[in-house]
């Protein structure tokens, strides 16, 4: 028989080792004032043109409209998903619809995106 010190030793050696692991499994991004925003503070945008969980935003376009980068390691979640660029570059989703920044939002909380090319570029919200 098996001591009960013994076996909840393991449990929590078990428990201690698991922790670590669920530490990274945080959001891509955060909600601040009704909307998106990456871990920096920047305004993510969603794009029109975008579908079925797949950017149409690529070249020059996404140099305007950097994409919301995840990592090959990175593993989709509830509304979180992580979808294969053209450019073979992996990137977040939420809800289905491609997240990206905009290169004119200079600081933390600026949505100078929001409404670009007739409305195609909008704030991405929760």
């Amino acid at each position: 028989m098996i001591s009960s010190s013994f076996s909840f030793k393991t449990l929590l050696l078990t428990a201690v080792m698991t922790l670590p692991g669920l530490a990274l499994a945080a959001d891509p991004a955060m909600t601040k004032d009704g909307m998106l925003v990456d871990h920096n503070g920047m305004t993510l945008y969603t794009f029109a043109k975008d579908a079925g969980g797949k950017s149409m935003c690529n070249d020059k376009c996404a140099t305007n409209w950097p994409p919301l980068k995840a990592d090959s390691t990175d593993e989709s979640m509830g509304k979180w998903t992580v979808i294969s660029r053209d450019d073979d570059q992996m990137q977040w989703a939420y809800d289905g619809k491609p997240l990206y920044t905009f290169v004119m939002d200079k600081k933390a909380g600026d949505v100078t995106g929001d409404g670009k090319m007739d409305g195609a570029w909008k704030v991405a919200k929760p």
